[in-house]
C-alpha cells in the first residue's frame, strides 16, 4: 500500500513539474515572439507596418506612424513581461490576450478588405507573411498563452513597481527614439539641383525598344508623379506600397512607375506591393541608368517634363502631392 501511494506521489510531482517546465516554455516562447515581431517591425523599416494602419483606415498618414509605435512599444513590454515570468495571471498574460486580440481582429479586417495577399507586416520586411498566415500564427498564440494561464508557474521573481513603471515608459519610448517620425517632407537631403528639364525623349524614342517600353502616358506634357523602381530593391518595393495607398486614397493623382529588373519578376514584385493600381512601363539599361542614376528609388514631381522635386520614399506624402497639384509649389 506505501509503495502504492509513494508511485502516486511520484506521478503526481512528475506531473506538476511537466506542467511548470511546459508553462515555462510557452512564456518564455510567447515572449521571444513577441519581442522579435516588434523588433522586425521597427527595424530597419517601420513602414510596412505603418501602411497597413493607412490601408484599413485606422489612421492616416500623420496619424499611423504614432498608433505603429505605440503598438510596437506594448509589444516589446509584453514580451520582456513573459520573458520575466512577471505576475503573470493578473497582469501580463492580460496584456497578452488584449494585444492578440488586437491583432486577430486587425488581421480579420485586413483579410475582408484586401484579402489574402500581400505582407501584413507583422514581422516587417523581415518574415513576410501573409495575413490568413498572421491569423493562424496568433491564434497558436493565444493557444500557448491559455497553456501558461491554466498550467500556472511557481517560478516568481518579485519585482517593484517602480521597475517595472520605467520597464513599460521605455519600451514605449523606445520605438520613438529608434526610429523616429519624420513629418518635415523635405528633399534637402539628396543633394541635387532641381528646375531642369528631364529627357524623356529617352523613353518615346528609344533606340532599342526591346529595352524601353513607350509609356501609354505623356509624362512630357503636364504635372505627373513618376517614380523609377527596381523590380528587386527593398526600398523601392516600400516605395511602391506607399504609392498603392497614396493612389487608392486618392485615384486622381498622376502617379507612373518606371520600372526596371526582368519582367518575369513583376508578377513577385505585385504579389508584394499590390501596386497594381499604378501604370507602369519597363526602362532597361543605360537609358534607365540616365534618367534616374543608380541611387533607387528615384521620384520626382515633374511638370511638363522639368523636375521641380525629388524625394526619397520615405518623404513622400500624399498631401504635399496634392498641395502641389493644387497650388504649384512643390
Amino acid at each position: 500500500m506505501d509503495s502504492i501511494l509513494i508511485y502516486l506521489s511520484t506521478i503526481a510531482v512528475y506531473m506538476k513539474l511537466t506542467k511548470i517546465l511546459i508553462s515555462v516554455f510557452f512564456s518564455i516562447s510567447l515572449g521571444l515572439i513577441f519581442v522579435y515581431s516588434a523588433y522586425a517591425k521597427l527595424l530597419p523599416l517601420v513602414e510596412t507596418f505603418e501602411f497597413t494602419f493607412v490601408d484599413l483606415g485606422i489612421g492616416d498618414w500623420y496619424t499611423a506612424p504614432i498608433l505603429a509605435r505605440l503598438i510596437i512599444g506594448l509589444e516589446f513590454f509584453a514580451g520582456i513581461l513573459l520573458l520575466a515570468n512577471y505576475n503573470l495571471k493578473k497582469f501580463t498574460l492580460p496584456l497578452t490576450f488584449s494585444l492578440l486580440g488586437f491583432f486577430i481582429v486587425y488581421l480579420s479586417v485586413q483579410l475582408l478588405i484586401s484579402g489574402n495577399s500581400g505582407n501584413c507586416g507583422c514581422f516587417g520586411e523581415h518574415l513576410k507573411m501573409t495575413p490568413f498566415q498572421a491569423l493562424l500564427k496568433n491564434m497558436l498564440m493565444v493557444i500557448a498563452a491559455l497553456v501558461v494561464y491554466f498550467f500556472g508557474s511557481t517560478w516568481k521573481v518579485k519585482y517593484s513597481r517602480f521597475l517595472v513603471s520605467l520597464l513599460a515608459s521605455t519600451a514605449v519610448l523606445a520605438p520613438f527614439v529608434l526610429n523616429p517620425i519624420d513629418y518635415s517632407y523635405t528633399s534637402n537631403n539628396l543633394d541635387e539641383k532641381v528646375n531642369y528639364q528631364l529627357d524623356l525623349n529617352l523613353l518615346y524614342y528609344p533606340e532599342d525598344t526591346a529595352k524601353v517600353q513607350v509609356p501609354e502616358p505623356d509624362l512630357r506634357k503636364g504635372k505627373h508623379v513618376v517614380a523609377f523602381l527596381s523590380l528587386t530593391c527593398q526600398h523601392c518595393r516600400v516605395a511602391a506600397k506607399k504609392f498603392r495607398l497614396i493612389k487608392k486614397k486618392n485615384p486622381a493623382l498622376p502617379i507612373y512607375f518606371i520600372l526596371n529588373g526582368e519582367r518575369a519578376m513583376y508578377q513577385s514584385f505585385i504579389e508584394d506591393t499590390q501596386a497594381d493600381n499604378i501604370p507602369y512601363s519597363f526602362c532597361l539599361g543605360k537609358s534607365f541608368i540616365q534618367l534616374a542614376s543608380t541611387q533607387l528609388p528615384r521620384i520626382y514631381y515633374l511638370d511638363n517634363s522639368v523636375i521641380v522635386k525629388k524625394v526619397d520614399y520615405f518623404e513622400l506624402n500624399q498631401y504635399a502631392i496634392e498641395n502641389w497639384l493644387k497650388t504649384g509649389k512643390p
